[in-house]
C-alpha cells in the first residue's frame, strides 16, 4: 500500500510539476510561451531519459571498476541484483572523498551504481551491503528517471521565471506579460518548483531505504550507514555551485552543506527520520524472523 501511495503521489508531484511550467510559460508569453515551455518540456525530458547517466557520472568523476579491481564490490552487487531480480548493473567509483553512493541509469537494463572513495574507506563490509541494496532499490523502482525528470523539469521552470526580467513589459503586444504576473513568477516559480522536487526525492528516498532494508534483510546496517555518511558529509560537505552539486539529488545522503532554512530545502529527509524508520523495521523484521537459523543471522552479520 505504502509502495501505491508513493508512486501515486510522484505522478501527480510531476503533473503538477509539469503544469506549472506550462502555466508560466503561458503567464509570461501567451500561446508563444506556452509553445516555448512545451518543446522546452519535450527537449528536457529526453535529455534526461537518455542522457542522464552520462552526466551523473561525468560530474562525479567517477571511473568504471572491472571485477578484479574491485572483487567484493562486484560480489555484493551481483548478489543483491540477483535477489532483486535485476541485470548487474555497471559498477563505477569516483575519487571523491566524501562518503556517498549514488544510482543513476533509465531502467535496470541501463543502470549503474556509482559509489566514493570516501564510502569505500568509511563502511563496514555489512554497512556497504546496506548501501548497495538501497541503491539498486532505486533501480528497481525507476526513481533515477524519475528524479532526474523532475530535475530537468524545475530547471526550466527557474530559467522560464528569469526570463521574466528581460521581457518586454511595456509593450502593447498581444503576448506581453503582466508586469505583476511576471514578477510573481519571477518569486515563486524557483520556489514551488523545489518544493515539489523536495517532495519527490524524499518520497522515493523513504522507500529505498524500506526496499533496500527488506533486500539486504538487515535494516540496521542500513540505518548505521546512513548516521555514518551524515558524519561524513558534514565533515567535508560538496561545494555548493560545482557541476557534481547538479546530481545531489541523486546521492544516498545530501552530500551539500546547509543548516537552519536551507536544511527545509534539502532534497533528502533528514537522517534521523530515516533511521527511526530503520530502526522500526528491523523491529518488525525481528519480531517476524526471532526463530531465523543461527546461520542466516551468522550469514547478515558478516
Amino acid at each position: 500500500m505504502r509502495r501505491y501511495y508513493n508512486g501515486l503521489k510522484t505522478a501527480v508531484l510531476l503533473g503538477l510539476l509539469t503544469g506549472l511550467i506550462l502555466t508560466v510559460g503561458y503567464g509570461l508569453g501567451g500561446s508563444t510561451g506556452l509553445l516555448v515551455a512545451t518543446v522546452l518540456s519535450l527537449a528536457m525530458n529526453g535529455v534526461a531519459y537518455f542522457a542522464s547517466d552520462r552526466i551523473a557520472l561525468a560530474a562525479m568523476a567517477a571511473e568504471p571498476v572491472t571485477e578484479r579491481q574491485a572483487p567484493q564490490l562486484y560480489t555484493m552487487v551481483r548478489e543483491l541484483a540477483a535477489a532483486a531480480g535485476q541485470p548487474m548493473p555497471r559498477l563505477y567509483v569516483s575519487r571523491m572523498p566524501q562518503p556517498n553512493a549514488f544510482a543513476t541509469g533509465r531502467n535496470p537494463e541501463n543502470a549503474a551504481v556509482c559509489v566514493t572513495e570516501g564510502i569505500l574507506r568509511m563502511l563496514s563490509p555489512r554497512e556497504l551491503r546496506a548501501v548497495l541494496a538501497h541503491e539498486l532499490s532505486h533501480v528497481g523502482n525507476r526513481d533515477i528517471l524519475i528524479s532526474s525528470v523532475a530535475a530537468a523539469l524545475a530547471g526550466i521552470l527557474t530559467s522560464l521565471a528569469n526570463l521574466a526580467l528581460l521581457l518586454p513589459f511595456g509593450s502593447d503586444e498581444e503576448d506581453a506579460p503582466n508586469p505583476l504576473a511576471a514578477l510573481l513568477m519571477l518569486l515563486l516559480a524557483p520556489i514551488a518548483a523545489g518544493l515539489i522536487q523536495l517532495a519527490i526525492s524524499r518520497s522515493r528516498e523513504y522507500q529505498a531505504d524500506a526496499d533496500g532494508a527488506r533486500l539486504s534483510g538487515d535494516p540496521l546496517a542500513l540505518a548505521s550507514a546512513l548516521e555514518k555518511i551524515e558524519h561524513g558529509t558534514r565533515a567535508m560537505p560538496m561545494a555548493q555551485n560545482g557541476s557534481s552539486a547538479a546530481q545531489a539529488h541523486l546521492m544516498i545522503a545530501n552530500p551539500l552543506a546547509g543548516d537552519g532554512m536551507t536544511a527545509l530545502f534539502r532534497t533528502h529527509p533528514p537522517t534521523s527520520d530515516r533511521v527511526q524508520r530503520l530502526r522500526e523495521l528491523a523491529g518488525h523484521h525481528s519480531r517476524r524472523t526471532s526463530a531465523a537459523s543461527p546461520a542466516r543471522i551468522s550469514h547478515l552479520m558478516r
